[in-house]
């Protein structure tokens, strides 16, 4: 049913009070306006302003009860049906005489057919009232709406501009719909002109564009970021495993209608060695499927009010399912569920709020976990069927270590070509990748200081004062190494 048909089934079925969160003021009162011409009944609107009035043309009050507890008790005295908006009545919610007011006007709907509707971005309702109202929030415009809503906005530059089309490949354009989806109309379509206005053509920049203005439309939390920097799989040295895997589920990832027999891929956990390059890892599986990358900060999640940190979890997994198709980085996951000591903590919480939301999600949120501490992760994430693989990344080999010395000089504007990777390689037996990274970035330090280039000297001088993860926690690693040899997918 479209919104106009499920409110107005709450209205005729005299429901005393209907949330509606939404930040499209204008349009919610377009609704009930329209619903209250077909059920032939006054239409009233409080707002603190100008305080309440009859909106519908029709005899009756016309303005004044600014207070709200004065306009919630002069609803309270009329006589016959009504449908009353009240616009961001939430600040005044608080108030016990506002919310006996209410309850006492929400008893008697059933005999005067008054339904009470309160509009705001964001509605906590007390105890008191809540089990008297329905929440609802408006749908979201699909793939055809949205497809209607760039044209039409085309034509209106066009006729602005005599002469002139709006420019666009086919491929810009179903990207841009594409990211526009989750979004409202108003919100959409004030995107659009942003992409059009500057220059009449939709590139693939104005993709990229309103994909970060949208994430910052939709997150109010500040639990979830968006990720500008991603990577290709060709800037992952190794990990040809976990590679392949990508490249195989991208098109059924991507795919807008699902294909027969293949269910759209939910996800991975990579466990491993910290610095073997998990994170990049991570960034790249957006890259190659070319999709936005959002990182959940479990460190912002956690609030000390009860119920308040599951809230923020199921916000911050709602705003990604608005910005699908995306990859969810959930980094070093074993920090933020770790098992509480008296077993019913905000741990134990957020788990099943996560639990229950991989195994219902309907959305194409691809969700990577990266984790360093395997004894630390609940058993119950890692039973069969969380995730559609887990995989293991080790210290890289010989061979992969001479193909991460050569990205990171080319990175850092150096030519390969005059140092001996297999040699370098050869040195840094142990090391991880980052610790690779950051030898190569303490040599080239030293090199600044001397006022001379970098040389293979610099490097095997840095590599041989450089104690690596492996023989600093090399008890640990092992463990790591022999729990993961029957349990996980090698990603090299």
């Amino acid at each position: 049913m479209s919104d106009l048909q499920e409110l107005e089934l709450l209205v005729t079925s005299r429901m005393p009070i209907i949330a509606v969160e939404s930040r499209e003021e204008t349009r919610v009162v377009d609704l009930f306006h329209r619903i209250a011409t077909r059920q032939g009944l006054p239409l009233y609107r409080w707002v603190a302003s100008d305080g309440l009035s009859r909106i519908d043309g029709g005899v009756g009050i016309s303005g004044g009860c600014l207070k709200p507890s004065d306009a919630l008790a002069r609803i309270h005295g009329l006589e016959g049906p009504g449908l009353f908006l009240l616009l961001d009545l939430h600040p005044y919610l608080k108030d016990p005489l506002n919310v006996r007011l209410l309850r006492e006007i929400a008893q008697g709907a059933v005999r005067t057919s008054r339904t009470l509707v309160l509009v705001s971005p964001r509605l906590e309702l007390p105890e008191e009232i809540d089990h008297h109202a329905a929440r609802y929030r408006l749908a979201m415009p699909g793939p055809h709406e949205l497809d209607a809503l760039v044209l039409d906005e085309a034509r209106v530059w066009a006729e602005a501009n005599p002469g002139r089309r709006v420019q666009a490949r086919s491929a810009d354009l179903e990207a841009l719909t594409r990211h526009l989806r989750g979004l409202s109309l108003a919100d959409a379509r004030r995107l659009v002109r942003m992409a059009i206005q500057d220059d009449g053509a939709i590139t693939d920049a104005d993709v990229s564009g309103i994909t970060r203005e949208k994430f910052r439309l939709l997150d109010q939390g500040g639990v979830l970021s968006f990720e500008l920097e991603t990577a290709g799989l060709g800037e992952v040295a190794g990990l040809e495993t976990l590679k392949n895997w990508l490249t195989r589920r991208r098109e059924v990832f991507l795919a807008e209608a699902p294909l027969p027999g293949l269910d759209p891929p939910k996800g991975i956990l990579l466990l491993g060695v910290q610095g073997a390059g998990k994170s990049l890892a991570s960034k790249a599986v957006a890259g190659a499927w070319g999709v936005p990358l959002l990182r959940l900060d479990f460190g912002t999640l956690y609030n000390k009010y009860y119920g308040e940190t599951e809230r923020n979890l199921r916000e911050a997994l709602g705003t990604a399912a608005a910005m699908a198709p995306a990859v969810l980085w959930m980094d070093e996951i074993e920090k933020g569920l770790a098992v509480d000591d008296d077993g019913g903590g905000p741990s134990r919480r957020i788990l099943g709020t996560l639990l229950t939301w991989m195994a219902e999600r309907e959305a194409k949120v691809f969700m990577v976990a990266t984790a360093n501490d395997i004894e630390s992760l609940p058993p119950e994430l890692l039973r069969k069927g969380r995730f559609d693989e887990i995989f293991f990344v080790d210290l890289p080999s010989a061979e992969v270590r001479e193909r991460i010395f050569e990205i990171h000089l080319r990175k850092r504007g150096q030519d390969s070509t005059g140092f001996d990777l297999a040699e370098l390689a050869r040195l840094s037996e142990g090391f991880s990748g980052a610790e690779i990274e950051q030898s190569l970035v303490s040599a080239l330090y030293t090199a600044h200081t001397g006022n001379s280039g970098l040389t293979m000297q610099h490097l095997a001088e840095e590599l041989g004062r450089t104690r690596p993860l492996s023989v600093l926690m090399a008890e640990k690693i092992a463990y790591l190494r022999a729990w993961a040899a029957k349990r996980t997918v090698s990603a090299g």
